[in-house]
């Protein structure tokens, strides 16, 4: 069955770095439309960016230009950089398998905390 694990979440000081990954099994991953998202207590999880089959890329905002979404497919791996971090940035961080063709379905991973402080 599709597995998706998040690693690399944390604790960082503001304006610091983390490197979050995501491991997917299950799936020809090659053939996927990847995407992270994040999600605080009390509101709707949000998009953060996404990279296809091909290595497009679609970045929310307020992240363009701080964090690089990429992926290494010989890995089956998705990967999230995300510098210049913001308290704001605070949040449980997601991986997706988004529904596109060939895939009909959207598979979640569990999720892995990230800490900005001030």
């Amino acid at each position: 069955q599709v597995q998706l694990v998040e690693s690399g979440g944390g604790l960082v000081q503001a304006g610091g770095s983390l490197k979050l990954s995501c491991a997917a099994s299950g799936i020809i991953f090659r053939l996927t439309t990847m995407g992270w998202y994040r999600q605080t207590p009390g509101k709707q999880r949000e998009l953060v960016a996404t990279i296809t089959s091909g290595g497009s890329t679609n970045y929310e905002g307020s992240v363009k230009g701080r964090f690089t979404v990429s992926r290494d497919n010989a890995k089956n791996t998705v990967c999230l950089q995300m510098n210049s971090l913001k308290p704001e940035d605070t949040a449980v961080y997601y991986c997706k398998l988004e529904p596109r063709y060939p895939y009909s379905h959207e598979y979640w991973g569990q999720g892995t905390q990230v800490t900005v402080s001030s």
